[in-house]
């Protein structure tokens, strides 16, 4: 049996992983991927250190705010309280993750002070506090303002900032950024659509509240559209860019005959994550040799 202190680290630390949110790493190690083109970077440290903070570290920053400010609208949600799409935390672990977070950003602060210096580390992490900060605002963030919480999602974008920086490779051409942000957007768009009754029992004025989860899907079929546009013209990734239009095309049948104006099950919404995970994953090879993004 294990003793009380034991037990307690424990229940920490699996609550630290669900505020990180696990489900989402793919696609911010897939972000931090997209600079990397062909470099031979497998053997710098500098590398495995990034991959590493845009894993947990990075989830802590961007989703535990999001835990502090929804705490009564996760408590409405029923896909919350899991690895896959974030913690449901008690008032005594939600009191004590600000301090973790800071604990645990503490390493890689002096390591990125090392790798990159000090000023573009200090400029890096106020960036992602700021975008943190302005989005999770109580009442006034953008999260509470349609649109605006999607073009918030611009700050994914600070991911390719970062892998650039510390692997000392080019920033990426704007139509991989535009990219970057479109991506982000429909994705958080799709995170509204799952989110649609509870953030409505909760008064929450999200982008797919205000206009209805049929037009919230037929914008992220014109977004998914520019960004298979984006990356065949710009990229000549085709191989891409038939992803992207192979995902314009589901959302089209969703739209029109599946679930239309109909809420995701709990059981559907995971299956939705993992197979994106699994999609992800399996892509990083194609990105990192033949992808066509970088320029």
């Amino acid at each position: 049996m294990l003793s009380p202190s034991i037990s307690h680290r424990r229940s920490t630390l699996l609550f630290l992983f669900k505020v990180a949110r696990p489900g989402f790493w793919s696609t911010s190690i897939w972000f931090y991927m997209l600079p990397l083109e062909q470099r031979l970077v497998f053997g710098s440290a500098a590398f495995w250190i990034g991959l590493l903070f845009v894993t947990l570290p990075l989830g802590l920053i961007l989703y535990g705010a999001n835990d502090l400010a929804d705490v009564e609208t996760d408590r409405l949600n029923p896909r919350k309280g899991n690895f896959l799409f974030g913690a449901r935390g008690t008032s005594d672990q939600l009191a004590s993750l600000p301090r973790q977070i800071a604990l645990v950003q503490v390493p890689f602060i002096a390591a990125f002070a090392l790798l990159i210096g000090p000023q573009l580390t200090a400029g890096w992490f106020a960036a992602a506090l700021a975008f943190t900060a302005v989005y999770n605002l109580p009442k006034l963030g953008t999260k509470n303002w349609p649109f605006l919480d999607l073009l918030s999602q611009t700050g994914y974008l600070l991911v390719f900032v970062l892998s650039s920086a510390l692997n000392g490779v080019p920033h990426l051409p704007w139509y991989t950024q535009l990219f970057g942000a479109l991506f982000a957007m429909h994705s958080h768009l799709f995170g509204q659509i799952m989110d649609h009754a509870p953030d409505q029992l909760a008064g929450r004025r999200t982008t797919a509240v205000v206009i209805g989860i049929l037009p919230a899907k037929t914008l992220i079929i014109g977004l998914l559209a520019v960004e298979s546009w984006l990356v065949l013209v710009y990229a000549g990734s085709w191989l891409l860019s038939s992803f992207l239009a192979a995902a314009a095309f589901w959302f089209v049948l969703d739209l029109t005959m599946l679930w239309r104006y109909r809420s995701y099950s709990p059981f559907q919404m995971r299956c939705f994550l993992l197979g994106w995970n699994a999609a992800a994953i399996l892509s990083l090879p194609l990105v990192w040799k033949w992808g066509r993004l970088s320029g």
